[in-house]
């Protein structure tokens, strides 16, 4: 369970990180451009431990595919980025995927 969690921090400081990579301007703007590699950083930091009882295909699917999926609706809501039947298909097959590598993996 504590692995998940680590999965989940790992997650959150991804998305912060690239909520803050757009909020930066370009590295125009000092505070998100630090807190883009504080988070990412540590992202990788609790990703890696993750790792030791997560599969590796199964944790890559669940940290990129929640983290795009995330994304997308921050981008949708905060920065109001058009929303289009295609990227809401698009991010359902995404969540799809991942379920389906989940229910494929092997617990160790």
């Amino acid at each position: 369970m504590q692995y998940w969690l680590l999965l989940a921090v790992a997650i959150v400081l991804e998305v912060a990180g690239t909520t803050s990579m757009k909020l930066s301007e370009g590295f125009t703007r000092v505070l998100p451009s630090v807190t883009l590699f504080v988070c990412y950083g540590i992202s990788f930091v609790a990703f890696t431990y993750s790792l030791k009882k997560i599969e590796i295909a199964v944790a890559y699917a669940v940290w990129s595919g929640v983290g795009t999926a995330l994304i997308a609706i921050i981008g949708f809501i905060y920065f109001r980025e058009p929303v289009t039947v295609l990227k809401l298909v698009s991010i359902a097959l995404i969540i799809v995927g991942v379920v389906g590598l989940n229910l494929g993996a092997v617990e160790s």
